[in-house]
């Protein structure tokens, strides 16, 4: 295991007897990659002329060469630094709103995106699209879904109601690893797609990305990737990148907070928006050491991730005869688990109502995903537990998750008790 038991918590700050099953959302860091924070903010707090004059751009620089490398891009240059993946989208879609105010893209020329885009994004597209004259395209996701063919078809025919408008499409927006419900989509399909079908430019968005899926620019071939590195990656938040390809002929990218690095291109704009707290951007070094002291590094946590997250959630999925919400192929570090249908979800106020019984009560963490149901469905799936792996998980999180979820089955609760 080169120094670490992938099995211990010990290296992780976590509350005692809570079963964490949640990675997804927030991520984790570990306690090394804490301190390694704390030097930096130090550093900093102590000399702040000396750590901007000598240190910061250094620094930052250094993890942006970490992450090319990660990622198997061509040039340092196409890696930029942002808080997260809703700032990496921001800057991208600022960037085609320019292009209606400026008379580049015509009124309704649209923008694919899928349905089940992050809720943020969506309304990043309303804030920088919507409301210049751009027209919004949803891809019909099924959920639960069974094969990558019904979601390359549905985008196909998001894609071809756009080309019926007479209208350009001029950007496509396309998760990596939907949130909620979570599904691993095609990227490299989709994006051969785009180019076939004469997209503009791809956005994927990809908040779960490194430490999660495989992540590699030259084989997505997208002309924008973004990805946190403090959901799977072990960074402690907030930090994400934003690459944009070095062939694309659009440089009108510019971070939405103006400073004086304006003009001097995204990477350099990116790394100083004013006096903050950098630290996160600067520990990625640190934080590869540490995933390199694990079997397989990065590719053997991600392996070891999804194989234990599909038989936690087949072994639930039996304990409550119930099913997955796709195929295990489908799925990355984190997986869809229908819930009882006697437990009676029948809005997203009860998911919420939901998660906080399973949390007060019953100590485990973990998100509900409501899914209507459709006509002329009786008795259906219509709550889905959205489970999580990463290394400080054990099996007994998962049993807990099983055992809680089964004792309000048979207390005989239902959600109709919140009203």
């Amino acid at each position: 295991m080169n120094g670490i038991d992938h099995n211990s918590i010990t290296h992780f700050p976590k509350r005692p007897k809570l079963s964490r099953i949640n990675n997804g959302s927030f991520g984790c860091c570990p306690k090394s990659i804490i301190s390694a924070q704390k030097r930096w903010q130090l550093d900093y707090l102590s000399q702040p002329d000396e750590f901007y004059f000598n240190k910061l751009k250094t620094g930052i620089l250094q993890s942006r060469l970490v992450i090319k490398d990660l990622v198997n891009a061509d040039h340092v240059d196409e890696i930029s630094i942002v808080d997260n993946a809703t700032t990496a989208a921001a800057i991208v879609l600022q960037s085609v709103s320019w292009g209606f105010s400026q008379g580049r893209f015509e009124k309704g020329d649209a923008c694919v995106m899928l349905h089940y885009a992050y809720g943020a994004v969506k309304k990043s597209v309303e804030a920088y699209v919507t409301r210049v004259g751009g027209f919004v395209i949803e891809v019909q996701l099924p959920f639960p879904v069974s094969s990558v063919d019904e979601v390359v078809s549905e985008f196909r025919k998001a894609l071809a109601r756009g080309k019926n408008s007479g209208k350009r499409v001029r950007l496509a927006v396309i998760d990596h690893v939907t949130s909620m419900p979570s599904v691993v989509i095609p990227v490299k399909e989709l994006v051969k797609i785009c180019r076939e079908e004469g997209v503009d430019q791809v956005f994927v968005d990809a908040a779960h990305g490194i430490g999660c899926i495989d992540v590699d620019m030259k084989e997505i071939g997208a002309d924008f990737y973004t990805s946190n590195l403090h959901k799977w990656f072990f960074c402690p938040p907030s930090v994400a990148f934003l690459y944009c390809r070095k062939a694309n002929e659009c440089n009108d990218l510019h971070h939405p907070v103006v400073s004086h690095e304006y003009g001097n291109g995204l990477a350099i704009e990116s790394a100083w928006i004013g006096t903050r707290d950098y630290s996160a951007q600067l520990v990625v070094p640190q934080v590869l050491e540490f995933v390199n002291r694990f079997e397989g590094g990065i590719e053997g946590i991600k392996k070891r991730n999804h194989e234990d997250v599909v038989a936690m959630g087949e072994m639930l999925a039996n304990a409550w005869g119930t099913h997955l919400g796709s195929p295990p192929e489908m799925c990355a570090s984190m997986i869809m688990v229908g819930l009882p249908a006697c437990l009676g979800i029948s809005c997203e106020s009860d998911t919420q109502k939901l998660r906080t019984r399973l949390r007060d009560k019953f100590s485990v963490e973990v998100p509900i995903y409501y899914r209507p149901p459709r006509d002329a469905e009786v008795d259906t799936i219509t709550g889905y537990a959205r489970i999580s792996h990463q290394v400080y998980n054990k099996p007994d999180d998962y049993y807990k998750f099983r055992d809680a979820i089964n004792e309000l089955v048979n207390e005989g609760f239902t959600c109709a008790l919140f009203s």
